[in-house]
């Protein structure tokens, strides 16, 4: 994959030419070529696919919004921007982002109104025995990420912020086809079936077009006035994801699709542009449904816990595979146990816990220390250690089952949230933190509000929002 910049001066002739010319038409990339295209800039969108859609049209459809939304007042969760900001800056560290979350924070509401004028639609419930991890029938919001779990809710106060794109599922094509339908709409055009492959240049810097593959016959493409970067992270790319981050290679799962090679991503790097966050993942860990089993024990290689079970799955999936090496093990008991939602069955069973772990392979002893300590202050209504919370957190009571969660056993869901290095603007910064003049960039291929840590639905809204800032800073109009 040659990503060098093409000079353009050596550029005889464009065979394509628009204002903005936005790379990627997943959530980013319609929401940019909607801005663009609304202020009046000729707008062209450069999708690799034969449609527009990208890993946004794969996802469940959340979105996070917060700040106190009519579905949360509705729901009876009462938020405020204040709030909203004090958990995304505790749950997105270390280390956030502030400027991208406080503005992320402030624009929600009027991001929502922006949605529901798109055909967006959201719902005011939240069902008590849904399973937490994808939204079923009539749920219209979700704790995504750990709001209602320790730390976070002795930091602000709990609020589901997961609005459930409403209709069909998966929500994520739902909110996709709002999306492009809107762009299209506005006068945004497309060409699919085109590959992007560099960034042209004038002599001063300035990014002037893009070099692509289409039906792989080379294009030149003009852009006068700026070109949006929304071409996806880097999941796919097995060579960035051994450089930056390693720990995704013994998961067997991928989230995203074969466009997030992190194209976009090196074409920038080609020009100057400065990277951030690249060794930041999500990785979800969907073992919480039944909500029974939550009431188990997740322990690691040496037979000890090392999270709260009651918090965000991509929260225990994250320190599962970063920390503990993707070696993980759910214990419950047999008035808990129940199969996985993904119909994945315990590994073992026995009658004690000396006899579990020495199934397992866990150090002698270990396991039984571990359930001795949890359950002594289970029974009492405490977890010192990790401050899991009623009704969740009760004694486990021999038989006990364990479930196989090591990396190479079980589904993780791991996707990239580093990228470059933009302005809340959507401005592409360079070495020296200036702006590269025409370059702008949204969505996975930035890093964005996420930093180490984050929330389902986070992805869809920061690429949302930050997506429709670039288009317009792109056009040439204030964002």
């Amino acid at each position: 994959m040659t990503v060098a910049p093409r000079r353009a001066a050596d550029v005889p002739t464009w065979d394509e030419q628009a204002d903005v010319v936005v790379v990627g038409f997943g959530a980013a990339g319609a929401a940019a070529a909607f801005e663009a295209a609304s202020s009046g800039a000729e707008t062209l969108v450069l999708e690799r696919a034969g449609a527009a859609g990208g890993a946004a049209a794969m996802s469940d459809g959340f979105v996070y919004l917060g700040g106190g939304t009519p579905e949360q007042r509705e729901a009876g969760f009462p938020d405020s921007v204040d709030n909203m900001k004090t958990f995304l800056k505790a749950a997105c560290g270390p280390a956030p982002d502030h400027a991208k979350i406080d503005l992320y924070c402030e624009r929600s509401l009027e991001h929502r109104e922006w949605l529901l004028a798109r055909g967006v639609r959201f719902l005011g419930t939240v069902l008590p025995d849904a399973n937490g991890t994808s939204p079923v029938d009539g749920e219209g919001l979700m704790f995504t990420g750990g709001e209602n779990a320790y730390p976070f809710d002795e930091i602000a106060a709990p609020a589901p912020r997961g609005h459930v794109v409403q209709g069909d599922r998966p929500g994520g094509a739902r909110l996709m086809d709002a999306l492009t339908a809107a762009a299209l709409d506005a006068g945004a055009r497309a060409s699919f079936d085109t590959v992007a492959e560099a960034l042209v240049t004038d002599d001063d810097g300035r990014v002037a077009g893009v070099v692509a593959a289409r039906y792989g016959e080379e294009i030149t493409v003009r852009a006068r006035t700026g070109v949006v970067l929304t071409a996806g992270g880097f999941i796919s790319n097995p060579d960035m994801v051994e450089q930056y981050a390693p720990a995704v290679h013994v998961t067997a799962l991928r989230l995203g699709t074969e466009g997030d090679d992190g194209r976009g991503i090196r074409m920038a790097e080609a020009v100057g542009a400065r990277i951030k966050r690249m060794d930041a993942i999500e990785c979800a860990l969907p073992f919480n449904a039944p909500r029974s089993l939550v009431h188990g024990i997740l322990v690691n290689r040496l037979g000890q816990r090392f999270v709260n079970e009651d918090t965000y799955m991509g929260r225990v999936g994250q320190t599962a595979l970063v920390h503990q090496g993707g070696h993980a093990y759910l214990i419950v008991d047999e008035a808990h146990y129940a199969p996985n939602w993904l119909n994945v069955p315990a590994t073992w069973v026995c009658e004690t816990a000396a006899e579990l772990e020495s199934e397992i392979g866990l150090p002698p002893g270990s396991l039984t220390t571990t359930l001795d300590y949890f359950n002594a202050h289970a029974a009492d209504g405490n977890d010192p250690l990790f401050h899991k919370r009623a009704p969740v957190l009760t004694p486990l009571t021999p038989p006990l089952a364990a479930f196989d969660l090591r990396a190479d056993k079980f589904f993780y869901a791991p996707f990239t949230l580093g990228g470059l290095h933009t302005q809340p603007d959507g401005a592409v910064l360079d070495l020296d933190g200036e702006p590269i003049p025409g370059l702008f960039a949204a969505g996975r291929t930035t890093s964005g509000v996420a930093a180490q840590g984050y929330c389902s639905g986070l992805s869809l809204g920061d690429s949302t929002l930050f997506g429709r800032l670039a288009g317009l800073s792109a056009a040439g109009v204030k964002a």
